[in-house]
């Protein structure tokens, strides 16, 4: 096994009509995490569970994924999905993160729903909990996921935000 050098990790920063998102790539343009810029501490601490001992310089995204981005404001809330993402995590979360990318653009789904998807459907709260550590906004779009009664629940970016995502993205907010 070889001595593998600790990772460096790019942030970048990028206005939204939401306010401003931190993006974070590795040296293969993969997105390692998103999130809003008043979560960074909360982004941090899920990096840091995701690529432990990597460090982080300013600089810019990959052009491909700061295009993506823009798009996706811009109107085209398919334009994240072929976006490529690395993140750490247990098989389990992996695998609600993975079904919450099957999630189209214009359509939400229940915890409940979430889980049966991914053949665990009493690992409800189990799915919320991995839902929450997602260190991957928008791109994971762990906001298309609300209430059994269909309301909004927790989003770690805030309520108005998860209920403007949801709007510009087509789907009928309660």
């Amino acid at each position: 096994m070889r001595n593998a050098q600790p990772e460096t990790l790019t942030l970048d920063r990028a206005a939204t009509p939401v306010g401003e998102v931190l993006l974070v790539t590795d040296g293969e343009g993969a997105v390692r995490a998103l999130d809003f810029a008043d979560y960074e501490d909360r982004m941090t601490r899920l990096l840091a569970r995701h690529a432990p001992g990597a460090s982080m310089k300013a600089g810019r995204a990959p052009e491909p994924v700061r295009t993506a981005l823009e798009r996706y404001f811009g109107g085209d809330v398919h334009a994240l999905d072929g976006l490529t993402v690395t993140t750490g995590g247990t098989d389990f979360q992996r695998s609600v993160w993975k079904a919450l990318r099957a999630i189209p653009a214009g359509e939400t789904r229940t915890y409940g729903q979430l889980a049966a998807a991914i053949g665990s459907p009493k690992a409800v709260r189990a799915v919320g909990l991995a839902n929450g550590r997602n260190p991957v906004a928008l791109i994971v779009p762990c906001h298309r996921v609300i209430g059994a009664n269909g309301t909004l629940t927790g989003y770690a970016g805030g309520l108005e935000r998860k209920r403007w995502l949801l709007q510009h993205e087509g789907a009928s907010v309660a």
